[in-house]
């Protein structure tokens, strides 16, 4: 093999990480970065309705006249509602198919030409979409004609032979109210509009964008599991091979701040034959002496990694990661083999934008939380990376269909791994949710099926991806199985504004009693027995200021209240607590953040546990 130091590709403008700080309009919604570049295709596109769905079978994608314009990103209830001349967002209740087009000028690139192709990137798209390039379908890179899904990236190699000076992209999304469609808290055909339930906000919602990639290369998304105690690292990665052939993966790791030409703290190369195609491959690393990430010292480094050919030309991707561990051991979580208490808080940043949602994460630190659950939705995954920055954990959770099929489990399972494949990079997500209160699981209690997906779900999780913590059905109706509970955690939603209640329910669920303290059952199927073998969590309480949980309204009621009820979960052998929540969103009036400047209605530290207080038991 001749030389490995080859220069790496070059092209458009180089697509680098954004600062937490900066407020820049639409910095690439991914974890890792490129050494090459892009041309972000955000702004004014075509935009036509496709009422009767007629679109395919006249052959829209050929050519058409497009009445209206739309801003891309943004939402299809928006674009319409702007169409018909109307204030709010578009509300629909069946179906929605709507169409949007562009031109783009092919940018000029680098030689050589014949290492590098252009590559098409939709943030997130949905829940149906087609795309089309000068009237040519295309087919993602997992090779679906229909991409299916609307949280996560997806992209397409665009082929030399179909690329002209000046190209036309259009794109058809289509979508419905089906309850067994992951939907998270958006109103479907079961679930409708009001209360907990909101408006939807559907099709073009994040930023769209060209870029050269290699050939061959490794793709744009890295896995992490971090042993802490031998100081290893096993880095899982996706390479995407045209040319079959003896390449090189070298991995390098600096510190997160290191200048350029700094020498890395760990550096191993790993030769192998790949044949063409896609295929995952896990590389471990040892890192002596590396700082662990925690909330309290958020420990950062620089991946760089390179696919190197027999020629020694160089594809090179570069992500931040942590090393860190979590752990749920007796009544307890562990952090890096240290006992933490989880003080945590809902949070559901629904519409908000990015610059809303970073004053957001701030004020969650500045009220004392170590832990925010991302509540049954897809978010922009800026708010992984911010989170790795500030020291936050995070619970994210599958958005869920709405009704119990075998159709709605695939579907969630197939969410479920996209997500997986996006978001593994961060040591700040540490417990993941597969449902929430029965939605899209309500026969739980009673369909052995509905039961198996569930437990073979956690069993998957626990082998292929053991760095995260795992609750199969969050609130209550976990599920036992030969007296074994299948989720890591035993998580109750408790809420009542009165303090002696709330005392009675926290010492009925700490003495193992599990009927009678949440709204059902705290676990099905077969017999189980509390003795402190799991971790206790009071995954949501409070609510105070909406109107159907009761409670203070006025901030220093409020303030009081909150202190009185956290100082009664800090007294007993409980892991943890989740108070809900941040911000106002529609109906839910309960926020203690302003959801547009992020400041806070109550004091700073509210939710921060004291070490005066000592746990019974």
């Amino acid at each position: 093999m001749e030389d490995l130091n080859h220069p790496t590709n070059y092209g458009l403008s180089a697509s680098r990480e954004e600062p937490a700080e900066e407020t820049a309009a639409n910095p690439l919604p991914r974890a890792v970065l490129r050494l090459n570049n892009h041309v972000l295709l955000d702004g004014e596109w075509r935009f036509a309705i496709d009422t009767e769905d007629v679109g395919l079978r006249d052959g829209w994608h050929l050519g058409r006249y497009y009445e209206y314009k739309a801003s891309w990103p943004g939402s299809v209830e928006e674009h319409i509602a702007k169409a018909h001349g109307q204030p709010e967002p578009a509300a629909w209740h069946d179906k929605v198919v709507v169409w949007y087009e562009r031109e783009f000028e092919l940018p000029t690139r680098g030689e050589p030409q014949d290492s590098s192709m252009f590559q098409l990137t939709f943030g997130a798209c949905g829940y149906e979409t087609r795309v089309w390039l000068n009237g040519r379908l295309l087919r993602t890179i997992e090779g679906e004609e229909v991409h299916y899904g609307e949280y996560t990236s997806f992209s397409y190699e665009l082929r030399e032979e179909n690329l002209r000076p000046v190209n036309r992209l259009t794109v058809r999304i289509a979508d419905t109210m089906d309850a067994e469609t992951p939907r998270g808290k958006q109103e479907s055909h079961v679930y409708k509009r009001g209360g907990i339930w909101y408006q939807t906000y559907t099709g073009a919602v994040r930023s769209v964008w060209l870029e050269m990639v290699e050939r061959n290369r490794l793709r744009s998304r890295v896995g992490v599991v971090s042993v802490v105690e031998d100081q290893l690292v096993r880095f899982n990665f996706t390479l995407r091979i045209h040319d079959p052939g003896h390449y090189v993966v070298r991995l390098q790791v600096f510190e997160r701040s290191a200048s350029p030409d700094s020498v890395p703290l760990a550096s191993s190369d790993f030769p192998m034959r790949l044949e063409a195609g896609q295929r995952e491959q896990r590389l471990p690393m040892e890192l002596p002496g590396a700082r662990l990430w925690s909330p309290d010292s958020p420990n950062l480094y620089r991946l760089v990694a390179q696919l190197i050919d027999e020629s020694g030309y160089v594809a090179q991707i570069e992500s931040h990661f942590g090393l860190r561990k979590i752990e749920s051991r007796g009544c307890y979580v562990y952090l890096n083999n240290e006992r933490t208490y989880l003080d945590g808080i809902l949070y559901q940043p629904g519409t908000a934008t990015y610059e809303e949602m970073r004053r957001h994460m701030h004020a969650m630190k500045a009220l004392g939380c170590n832990l925010v659950r991302v509540h049954i939705a897809g978010v922009d995954p800026r708010l992984y990376n911010l989170a790795d920055e500030l020291g936050l954990l995070l619970w994210v959770e599958v958005p869920s269909p709405h009704s119990s099929t075998p159709r709605s489990r695939e579907n969630h399972q197939a969410e479920l791994l996209r997500m997986l494949a996006l978001i593994e990079t961060h040591p700040s997500v540490v417990i993941w949710s597969l449902y929430n209160e029965d939605w899209g699981a309500q026969d739980i209690a009673t369909n052995p099926e509905t039961r198996r997906y569930i437990v073979d779900t956690y069993h998957y999780m626990q082998i292929a991806h053991p760095q995260f913590l795992v609750v199969d059905n969050d609130g209550w109706h976990h599920i036992s199985h030969t007296g074994r509970l299948k989720s890591d955690l035993l998580t109750a939603h408790l809420y009542t504004p009165d303090l002696t209640r709330w005392q009675e329910l926290l010492d009925r669920l700490v003495n193992g009693e599990m009927e009678g303290t949440a709204a059902f059952p705290l676990v099905v199927g077969d017999p189980f027995f509390y003795r402190r073998q799991v971790p206790l969590i009071v995954s949501e309480w409070g609510g105070f200021g909406f109107p159907d949980y009761g409670g203070p309204q006025d901030a220093e009621a409020r303030t009081a209240s909150i202190a009185a009820f956290k100082q009664e979960l800090r007294r007993r052998p409980i892991a943890g607590d989740v108070y809900t929540q941040a911000t106002n969103i529609e109906d839910e009036r309960n926020g203690l953040i302003d959801p547009h400047s992020g400041a806070l209605s109550v004091p700073e530290g509210l939710l921060k546990s004291h070490g005066e207080e000592k746990p019974q038991g």
